[in-house]
């Protein structure tokens, strides 16, 4: 399913898809569905003064958001991103889907990945209901070049910010529906598909024997955060940072607890 003229884009056009600050150990930041790589700069501009922190737009975000992909497709995409950066290594943290991927990034690439930093993240799949309600809500997208409706883009707000959020920083929220009003329907749609129907890489967590950190909303909508326990134990280094009052977005949402707890497991580790 690999598409070669993606990994090139991240290979040679690297610095038109990411967002690099600082020098030192690399971290590299992957976002959610219907996000982008600026969801991360509160955490660039902490970590820049120590190590080079990185985000990056996954392809939904590009104009390479043709159909067919999927999260090992995304794997290798984070793989050119590291090609094109010069870095042998990174910490590789991922957001929700940006999650996901990290996971099966640290199955494939073993000898590229230091540690991991997983947002609102987890290792079973979805439940066979919640495809199935993923699936009808962007089913009107598929193959459609105009930009994503505005009720469709106002309707998915319970899924990405907390209560709290949605009640107390609208000004926040309304900013991020402004912006996925401007998406095609398609990228949309494919991005929702790269990981829809994933298998569960719950049994190979063993295997990714890095350190890792769990940072979780306590008011995730959408991945409870009972959902991302098992991996504690499942991984052979792990711990669990809960953030109050944020939910499915907690490092946009509450940037600053996140980012301490970000912080505080990188100097401990390297």
């Amino acid at each position: 399913m690999g598409d070669e003229r993606v990994s090139e884009m991240y290979r040679t056009r690297t610095d038109a898809v990411t967002t690099d600050l600082g020098e030192g150990t690399p971290v590299v930041f992957a976002h959610g569905t219907l996000m982008d790589r600026t969801m991360f700069h509160p955490q660039l501009e902490a970590l820049a003064d120590e190590y080079r922190a990185v985000a990056y737009d996954l392809r939904a975000r590009t104009d390479r958001y043709a159909p067919g992909y999927d999260l090992e497709d995304l794997a290798d995409d984070c793989a050119a991103v590291l090609d094109g950066l010069g870095e042998e290594r990174a910490i590789i943290g991922g957001m929700s889907m940006g999650g996901f991927m990290a996971l099966r990034f640290a199955l494939a690439y073993p000898d590229r990945v230091e540690g991991l930093v997983l947002i609102d993240s987890m290792a079973s799949p979805h439940e066979s209901a919640e495809q199935e309600t993923y699936g009808q809500l962007v089913a009107p997208l598929e193959g459609s070049e105009d930009p994503v409706p505005r009720s469709l883009a106002e309707g998915v707000t319970g899924y990405l910010f907390g209560e709290t959020t949605r009640e107390e920083n609208p000004d926040l929220v309304e900013r991020w529906v402004d912006r996925w009003a401007t998406y095609p329907g398609a990228a949309v749609y494919n991005e929702l598909h790269s990981w829809l129907e994933r298998p569960d890489v719950s049994d190979r967590l063993d295997e990714i024997d890095v350190p890792v950190l769990i940072v979780h909303g306590e008011e995730d909508p959408s991945i409870d955060p009972s959902r991302a326990e098992p991996m504690i134990d499942a991984l052979p280094d792990a711990r669990m940072e809960l953030i109050p009052a944020a939910g499915h977005t907690s490092n946009l949402e509450r940037p600053a607890p996140v980012t301490a707890a970000i912080r505080s497991f990188l100097d401990e580790r390297w």
